[in-house]
């Protein structure tokens, strides 16, 4: 079994080489992890840095959106012929140590898509962080008719069935509901992980920001009339 771990980036050089040397090279019954970064137009030195770390790189020329970056990133383990792909934010808002939870359900055939909730487990979460996971949530359940505690989450486990069949449109950050909608208009499997959020200064810079929201709710407007 091969998994391939994207790592969507943008302007990332301070911390992506630590959470690219925090990942894992080798997961319990699985004969071979590889990562990849898909460096989405950074300015700064995140190309130099991902390189350091030994991983494979994919570049975009130009600022493409988050949406896009998985996009490329999905494009690439399908060349691979990946059996799970697991999506992983470069900003270090994640524990590595959650992955081998994240993708077992995966490899149980128990489900075709895992989310890494951040909020099916007791833990401190800031306040602006739970509102905009309510907002999102809202406006997934509104607009697309679908639930799911952590709708956001950059942390997540698709099978082979799943990067197959999921078409997602969107270049930004609404694609995260998008990829929910898709599960269910596949009949795909998805169940939820509790897993851990780690949330320092510079991830809470780098994430998504309070007002964000209402321009993401108008395209999931847009798309939905469309």
């Amino acid at each position: 079994m091969k998994i391939v771990i994207v790592i969507p980036a943008f302007n990332e050089s301070r911390v992506i080489f630590e959470v690219l040397k925090a990942l894992p090279r080798r997961l319990k019954g699985v004969s071979s992890v590889d990562i990849v970064v898909i460096d989405d137009g950074s300015l700064d030195t995140t190309f130099k840095e991902a390189k350091k770390a030994g991983v494979n790189i994919v570049r975009h020329s130009l600022n493409r959106g988050l949406g896009a970056a998985i996009k490329t990133g999905f494009s690439w383990a399908r060349e691979q012929n990946a059996d799970i792909v697991v999506t992983f934010d470069a900003d270090g808002q994640h524990d590595p140590g959650d992955i081998p939870k994240l993708i077992k359900p995966i490899i149980f055939k128990k489900a075709d898509l895992v989310i890494g909730s951040r909020f099916r487990s007791k833990q401190r979460i800031p306040t602006d962080r739970l509102f905009i996971n309510w907002f999102a949530n809202f406006a997934t359940f509104i607009l697309y008719g679908v639930y799911c505690s952590d709708s956001q989450s950059g942390m997540r486990a698709f099978s082979q069935k799943a990067i197959n069949l999921i078409d997602f449109k969107a270049d930004r950050m609404e694609f995260s509901s998008e990829i929910l909608l898709e599960a269910k208009r596949n009949k795909l499997k998805v169940a939820e992980i509790p897993i851990k959020a780690v949330y320092t200064n510079y991830s809470r810079l780098k994430g998504q920001k309070n007002l964000n929201a209402i321009p993401v709710f108008a395209r999931f407007l847009i798309r939905l009339l469309r």
